[in-house]
Parts: structure tokens; sequence; C-alpha cells
């Protein structure tokens, strides 16, 4: 009889991308339009705002609840029940006649959508080593980080073109393409009930209190979602320059295209390096560059170009240190992977939900987005130090 290990599920990575980035998109696709739906609704703009800010928060909310049910019940089940209530609530919230259905639907949407998110990450650890996940990874953080900022720019089109439900509609239209893809594309990855649920418990509770796990996912967050600081603040700061709206959605885009080089160097890299060794260059490098952006607001030089230079260095570091950190963070107990990416999740979009929200503060957008950025970048290495001391431990007390 063979000792080989059996050969790793093979899932294609097109869809776990198309899963993850379907429940990040959804974040902000309604923005566009939030006036068109107060006027057909008769509700107040306060009102429709619930339908971003509430979407925010439960798919910050959700993450730590699929991670523990797929470890148990299997990645495959938990997907298919998390993306049916993501596509369910999104026809909901396209037929809503009131606000108040429509804020509730697009709440449910959120906690559908993040099980995309969540076992996107753990089905890639999954199926692949360390430092192939990491690659892998790189294009799931990806989604997770530009989805919010492509998001507008999809919303604005749908919404030319049809009118303010044609947002609602992409998102439905995307819900039944994965349903149907997952049903028929993806295996089951994970060792559903092979581990009692007591031990799960027990190994869940030892990662929410790791200094190791929490230093990577907080390090995570503030080297990849702390850019909505920015993605949140640039159509003010634009405005604040004399440059049109729709420059500003060309901003982003090219700080999209940042993230993408930066996920290729991180494949690059990762081969031929030790990831915390990627990790603390690549995040050192984004701390820099929002230094280098306040210093930039603060002698007054700021314009479009003193702005999209050290944020596309940010986002250089974005793409490269996000899928190091993720890999390292879900990687230290492979019982509790599932369970690791949810945490993680979590721990991310609260750092983006708080970044986003600081850097509305103030009556200067271009100064309170670069002061959120630097300090961000200084909790990150903290955070960063923490995990490394962690691991320290851990090898000693071995």
């Amino acid at each position: 009889m063979s000792d080989a290990p059996s050969p790793r599920p093979q899932v294609p990575l097109w869809l776990l991308a198309l899963v993850t980035f379907s429940g990040t998109v959804a974040m902000y696709v309604f923005v566009p339009a939030l006036t068109d739906a107060s006027a057909a609704l008769g509700a107040s703009q306060g009102v429709l705002q619930l339908t971003i800010s509430l979407y925010v928060l439960g798919l910050a909310l959700g993450q730590p609840i699929y991670g523990p049910l797929a470890d148990r019940f299997g990645r495959r089940p938990v997907l298919m029940a998390g993306l049916t209530l993501y596509t369910l609530a999104g026809f909901a919230a396209l037929l809503a006649p009131n606000a108040e259905t429509l804020v509730v639907a697009r709440l449910f949407q959120a906690l559908g959508g993040c099980s995309g998110v969540v076992l996107g990450r753990a089905i890639v650890r999954d199926t692949a080593g360390a430092k192939e996940a990491a690659q892998r990874l790189a294009l799931l953080n990806l989604m997770v980080t530009v989805g919010p900022g492509l998001a507008p720019l999809l919303g604005s089109a749908a919404v030319a073109t049809a009118g303010w439900r044609a947002a609602l509609l992409l998102m439905c239209l995307l819900g039944v393409a994965n349903l149907f893809f997952t049903w028929r594309m993806l295996p089951e990855t994970g060792q559903p009930a092979a581990i009692p649920t007591s031990t799960l418990v027990r190994d869940y509770l030892r990662l929410a209190s790791s200094p190791v796990f929490l230093g990577y996912a907080v390090c995570g967050g503030c080297v990849t979602t702390a850019g909505y600081a920015f993605f949140s603040a640039a159509p003010f700061i634009f405005h604040e320059l004399g440059r049109p709206a729709h420059e500003a959605g060309i901003a982003l885009s090219i700080l999209v295209v940042g993230i993408s080089i930066g996920n290729w160097l991180a494949s690059r890299l990762m081969r031929r390096g030790a990831l915390d060794r990627v990790l603390a260059r690549a995040s050192l490098v984004g701390a820099a560059a929002s230094l280098t952006l306040l210093v930039v607001v603060l002698t007054g030089h700021l314009n479009v170009v003193s702005a999209m230079v050290p944020m596309f260095v940010f986002t250089l570091s974005v793409g490269v240190a996000g899928p190091a950190a993720l890999t390292q963070g879900i990687s230290l107990n492979p019982r509790v992977t599932g369970s690791a990416s949810g945490l993680y999740g979590f721990i991310q979009m609260a750092v983006g939900s708080l970044c986003s929200a600081l850097a509305g503060l103030g009556s200067d957008p271009a100064l309170a987005a670069a002061i959120v950025l630097t300090g961000a970048g200084i909790v990150g290495q903290i955070a960063f130090r923490t995990a490394l001391r962690g691991k320290k431990g851990m090898i000693a007390a071995e």
C-alpha cells in the first residue's frame, strides 16, 4: 500500500476570485444610485446611507461565523448556503417596495456575500502549500482590496445605463453565476466532521487569543484595507484640487493597477524569500509612502501628481504585503483554517471600516486620509513585531 499523500483537490482560481469579488464589490456598488433611490422610494439620504453602512457591518460580522461552520461541516455546503442567501437577498433588494425593506435586504446580502470572502481564502489554503497559497491568495487579496474601489465605477455605469435598480440587478446576476459555477465545479476541499466540535472550539479560542495570529491579522488590515481611507476620500480630495469628478474614478483605477503589479511582484518575491521577510519590507515601504503623503499635505504641496505618486507606491506595497500577512495568519493551525480565515477577514474589514470612517472626520479630506494611513502604518509595524515576538516565544516553548 502506498504511503503517498492524496492529491489536493483542484479548484479554478477564477471561481474563487469571482465569489470573493462579488461579496466585496457589493459594498459600494449602490453608492451612485443613492440619490435616485431616495427620490423613487420617498426616503431620506440618511436612511439610504444605511444600505452602505449596514452592508459593511454585515460583511465584517458574518465572517467569524462562516469559518467555524466550514471547519465543522465542510467548505462546499457552507459556501453554497452563503451564496444562496446572497442571491435571494439580492433579489429582495432589487424588488424592494420601500427603503426599509431595501436596508434589511442589503444587510442579509452582506451576510451571504461574506461567505465567498472567507471560504475562497480557506479553499486556497486547503489546496496549496504555504508559498503557492501565498501566490494564489494575492489575487483574492486584490479582490478584497479593490472591490470597494471599483464598485462605484460599476455602479455608475449600471445606473447610467438602466436606472438605479440596475446596480442591484448586477449583484443578483453575479449571485446566480456564483451559485451555478460553485455547484458545478467546486469539490469539497476540507475535512468536515473529522475533528470533534469541542476540539474546534478550543482551537478557535486559542487562535482568537494568539498574539501571533492577531499580530498578522492587524498588520494585514493596516497594509490593505486601511487604503479605504484614501478610496473613500478621493472624490472629495479631487474636488478640493479643482478636478472633475471623473478623474477620481480614473485615479482609483490607476491605484488598482498598482495593487495588481504588487501582486505580480509578490509571486516573484515569495518564491525567493521567506514570507516574513517579504512582509517586513513591503509593509515598511507602505508606511513610508503614507508618511510621504502626510508630509506633502502638511507642507502645502498637494496636487494630483504629489498625491498619486505616494499612493501608487502604497498600493504596490498592498499587493506585496497583503498575501504574505494573510498566508501567515491562516496557516497557524490547519485544523481551523476556515475559522482563521473568517476571523482574519473580520479584523481586516473592521480596520477598513474604521479607517474609512476616520477619513471622513474634519474639513480637510486629504489631511484626514494621510493621517489615518500614517497611523495605520505605525500600528501595522507594531502588530507585525508582536507576531514575530510571539513566534519566537512559541519556538522557545517547544
